[in-house]
């Protein structure tokens, strides 16, 4: 792990974005694989240029942990593809409606809703599988990183975040019911992902304990930031359809408590996140960097 002096989280961010996409790439049929329809809209989405936040977080975590890229590679993975799915329905006429993500149609506008559906559910699929190859640890057997896996994915977690949601569109909800929201359908999948990066170190509970911590705050600070942005930024600068929650009347931080505050509760998260790293004593500079780069992140 580099000094803190010397780090450079573009560059990490890069390099490990790279690692994962080769892997993924690797895991995936090829485009050409029948039937070739479903595997060019799986590649479509899970291609569109992410930043691959959640599996570079896994990565940092079992590196903070002692751990190495290698063997948190299958759990990286697989939370991406957890991720993509969740964006691929998400982003269904029959929920968010959105028609561009990542700065590209959305995978219904190109293969058509019927194709995206089964698009999102084999990438689910495709995440068990990946992480069923990761190497067992001392402390955690493999079923123990399935499992968490699949609890976070399901339907008091992820899908529970996506439900409310839904059925808080065009509601007055207050703070604590969107809160609920953020939880679990942003907060839970970057909790999870921070989890299973240090099973895969054989971190021990102290540590996983404090990247639970981490991953929960960091989590709903990532969703805050993104309410904001959906206010102060351009479709361009987003990649999305900006101003949607505003013109849905979605429930949003800056709606219920206004922008200023809004801001004032993202630095507030990000700060009990940095909080949560001090019992790796200087070993979590990447994941300090990370949590640094999501409060000021513009897009």
């Amino acid at each position: 792990m580099p000094s803190k002096a010397s780090f450079d989280l573009k560059q990490y961010a890069r390099k490990n974005a790279r690692i994962v996409d080769q892997a993924l790439n690797k895991a995936l049929p090829s485009a050409r694989t029948k039937p070739t329809t479903i595997h060019r809209a799986m590649r479509h989405s899970l291609f569109a240029g992410g930043k691959r936040v959640r599996p570079i977080l896994a990565l940092a975590a079992a590196e903070a942990c002692g751990g190495n890229i290698e063997n948190a590679l299958p759990v990286a993975c697989a939370v991406e593809c957890i991720h993509t799915y969740s964006l691929i329905h998400d982003d269904l006429p029959a929920l968010d409606n959105d028609d561009f993500r990542r700065g590209r149609p959305t995978n219904h506008k190109v293969f058509g809703e019927g194709i995206a559906v089964l698009a999102g559910d084999a990438l689910l699929t495709q995440a068990f599988e990946l992480a069923s190859q990761a190497k067992p640890t001392p402390r955690y057997p493999v079923r123990d990183m399935i499992m968490d896996l699949a609890q976070t994915s399901g339907s008091l977690q992820l899908i529970a975040g996506q439900v409310a949601d839904l059925e808080g569109e065009g509601k007055k909800l207050n703070q604590t019911k969107l809160q609920y929201i953020h939880e679990r359908k942003t907060s839970a999948l970057l909790t999870c992902s921070a989890r299973l990066g240090g099973m895969s170190a054989n971190c021990t509970p102290k540590q996983l304990q404090a990247l639970t911590d981490f991953g929960y705050h960091i989590g709903l600070a990532f969703q805050v930031i993104d309410d904001i942005l959906d206010v102060t930024q351009t479709t361009e600068q987003l990649g999305k359809t900006a101003g949607k929650d505003e013109a849905t009347a979605k429930a949003t931080y800056p709606a219920i408590v206004g922008l200023k505050k809004s801001e004032h509760i993202a630095k507030e998260l990000t700060d009990k996140a940095f909080n949560a790293l001090k019992p790796f004593q200087g070993k979590a500079i990447a994941l300090k960097a990370m949590a640094d780069y999501l409060l000021k992140r513009k897009n």
